[in-house]
C-alpha cells in the first residue's frame, strides 16, 4: 500500500513575517497517511529555537505555543535524527510527502543546511498540495488551507497554526486534490 508523509511547521515569526532565513523551526508536525486521507501514524516534537529563543507576543499568540514549551524542547539537530527514526520504517511506502505551500519544503531545506543535517526527504517528491488543490479545483489562485477545507464542505478540526492539526488537516484533502 502506497501512503503520503504530510509535514507542517511552525517557525519564529514576527506580525508582517520575517524571510525564511530568519526563521527557525518551534513545532514540527507529520501525518502518515493513506491515499484517502486517513492517517496510519503521527510525529509531533517542539524545537528550541536556538538563533532567536525568545517566541515574540504575536508568535504565541499565533501558534498557541508558550515560551515554556520550546524552552524544554530539544534543538533541531536532536529532534531531526527523532523524526528520520519515526520516519524510516515508512520509506518503501512512501509515493511522496506534501506540504500546504511551499514555505516547510523551503524552512526545512535552510534548516538541514544550517544544521548539517541529512534527510531521507531529499529522495522523496514534495508536492506542493496547496497548488494541487488549486489545480484539481481549477482556482484561479491557491487557497488557505482553512478554505479549502470549506470548499469542500469540511471544518477545521483542531487547533489552526499547529503542526500537528495543520498537518492531518491537510491530509484530509488528499482524495479531493487526488480525486481520478
Amino acid at each position: 500500500m502506497q501512503h503520503w508523509l504530510i509535514i507542517d511547521l511552525e517557525a519564529t515569526t514576527e506580525e508582517g513575517g520575517w524571510p525564511v532565513e530568519d526563521m527557525e523551526i518551534i513545532e514540527i508536525g507529520a501525518s502518515i497517511v493513506a491515499p484517502d486521507g486517513h492517517e496510519l501514524e503521527h510525529f509531533q516534537r517542539f524545537v528550541r529555537p536556538l538563533r532567536r529563543p525568545y517566541l515574540t507576543s504575536f508568535c504565541r499568540e499565533l501558534t498557541h505555543i508558550t515560551q515554556a514549551q520550546v524552552d524544554g524542547a530539544q534543538s533541531l539537530g536532536l529532534v531531526w535524527p527523532q523524526f528520520e527514526r519515526w520516519l524510516e520504517p515508512h520509506l518503501p511506502h512512501l509515493v511522496g510527502w506534501g506540504s500546504w505551500g511551499d514555505y516547510d519544503r523551503r524552512q526545512l531545506y535552510v534548516e538541514w543546511q544550517r544544521h548539517d543535517l541529512c534527510s531521507s526527504l531529499h529522495d522523496i517528491p514534495h508536492h506542493n498540495l496547496k497548488q494541487s488543490f488549486a489545480e484539481s479545483r481549477q482556482l484561479r489562485r491557491p487557497v488557505g488551507l482553512h478554505g479549502a477545507l470549506q470548499l469542500t464542505g469540511l471544518q477545521f478540526q483542531g487547533q489552526q497554526h499547529r503542526a500537528l492539526e495543520d498537518a492531518r488537516n491537510t491530509a484530509r484533502l488528499l482524495p479531493v486534490i487526488f480525486a481520478p
